[in-house]
């Protein structure tokens, strides 16, 4: 296995490549492989990008016969017929049947770039620069969007360039069961004194997964809305990670029946692991002058082909949404049984999350680190969330067969075993 040149020439930047030091050559639904012959089942699915798993045959093929059809590749945000069917596929198959009416824009192909565009609409819409977001929420890295991530990694990594635009409110649980956040939120917005700006919107995610899969109670979430509304306050929901059908629900809000003014999604947006983002917005706020944010890879036309291929296999009926959330079952009593057998051998762990977005809480980062090496020499592929990576993290594929699922349940729980036998 040759890593030398990719060892030299790859920034330090790089993060998974040095968790799973392996060269993969192929994939196909839940599984990978390796240049030197092992096979990995993945329950990492690119960190969400992949709800649909490798290679998936139904999207593949739409894609494979819109390159031989000579389609448009590239065309900036000119009109195509790719353009014309994935709106008409979002349209019919996910919004109207949801009662949403959204304009649909299209900002550069990744996550952070439909963030800095939400953010940018509200601001535009209300006159306001303040985005209020919440502890241990992740939004992205560029300037605008950073502002409203509150992990201190990626906020040092600036060069002293200072966050502007943003400020923090305690997110559901981050004080404590018996603190009421939104009550803090209340106080601060109601008196003049409090400091705090009145924001243009709140950003939120509903289950927090950088941030270690924190999930929002749905009374929280409903209470939230009815804040924002009281105060004129957008409310923008970030669901690049949550979303696309990763909690059970194609919109990780549906749980909640809550209604953004602003949405986002990238991650599983084309299904295929293609790079593509959109900001979802009520009407009204589509204020934008031609031109005024703008980039070159606007509808990548081919993630364009293929995300409404996902949305018309997936998302016609309710049959894959109920698969999900059956399947979400299956790992949190998993995940509940080996936290389980961890705090009767003394060290403390806990379950949460919502569908197939679930976390396992090890409280240590050392202990965490230990358990996804030692899945990793077993065959599985898992990462850490949290503030300190103390959060084992299940993103498998949505699709994964119940084979799949639980002979990676029972790596992940061997694997948990053998580090405690080590020790």
């Amino acid at each position: 296995m040759q890593t030398e040149i990719l060892e030299r020439m790859e920034s330090e930047v790089r993060t998974y490549s040095r968790s799973f030091p392996t060269v993969f050559t192929e994939a196909k639904g839940a599984r990978l492989h390796s240049e030197d012959g092992k096979q990995y089942i993945d329950f990492l699915a690119g960190a969400g990008t992949l709800n649909y798993g490798h290679n998936n045959p139904h999207i593949k093929q739409a894609l494979v016969d819109y390159i031989a059809s000579d389609g448009i590749v590239h065309g900036l945000d000119m009109w195509s017929k790719a353009k014309r069917e994935y709106l008409e596929t979002l349209e019919e198959v996910i919004l109207k049947p949801r009662g949403l009416n959204y304009k649909v824009q299209l900002p550069g192909p990744t996550g952070t770039n439909a963030v800095e565009a939400a953010i940018r609409i509200a601001r535009n819409a209300k006159g306001r620069h303040n985005i209020v977001a919440f502890t241990n929420g992740f939004h992205g890295v560029t300037m605008g969007a950073l502002a409203t991530t509150g992990n201190r990694k990626f906020r040092e990594a600036t060069g002293g360039i200072p966050m502007q635009g943003g400020s923090f409110m305690p997110f559901d649980g981050y004080m404590g069961e018996d603190t009421d956040t939104l009550g803090y939120f209340e106080k601060l917005l109601g008196d003049n004194s409090s400091g705090l700006d009145i924001p243009a919107a709140v950003i939120v995610e509903t289950v927090q997964g950088e941030g270690g899969i924190n999930p929002a109670s749905i009374p929280w979430l409903q209470r939230l809305e009815k804040i924002c509304r009281a105060h004129d306050i957008l409310l923008i929901v970030d669901d690049i990670q949550a979303g696309c059908g990763r909690t059970g629900k194609f919109f990780s809000f549906e749980h909640a029946d809550i209604h953004p003014d602003i949405v986002t999604n990238s991650k599983s947006l084309s299904g295929y692991g293609l790079p593509f983002a959109h900001v979802l917005m009520r009407p009204e706020l589509d204020i934008w002058k031609p031109g005024q944010y703008n980039g070159t890879f606007r509808g990548f036309s081919l993630a364009l082909v293929t995300a409404a291929a996902a949305m018309r296999h997936f998302w016609s009926d309710d049959t894959f949404e109920r698969d999900v959330q059956r399947k979400g079952g299956v790992v949190e009593e998993r995940f509940q049984k080996i936290a389980t057998f961890m705090t009767e051998q003394g060290h403390k762990a806990s379950e949460r999350g919502r569908g197939l977005m679930r976390g396992l809480d090890v409280v240590d980062g050392d202990m965490a680190d230990k358990i996804t090496a030692q899945a990793f020499q077993n065959g599985l592929i898992i990462e850490t969330s949290g503030h300190s990576g103390q959060v084992v993290k299940c993103l498998c594929p949505l699709s994964i067969s119940d084979e799949d699922l639980n002979e990676g349940l029972d790596i992940l729980e061997r694997s948990v075993k053998e580090v405690f036998s080590q020790a």
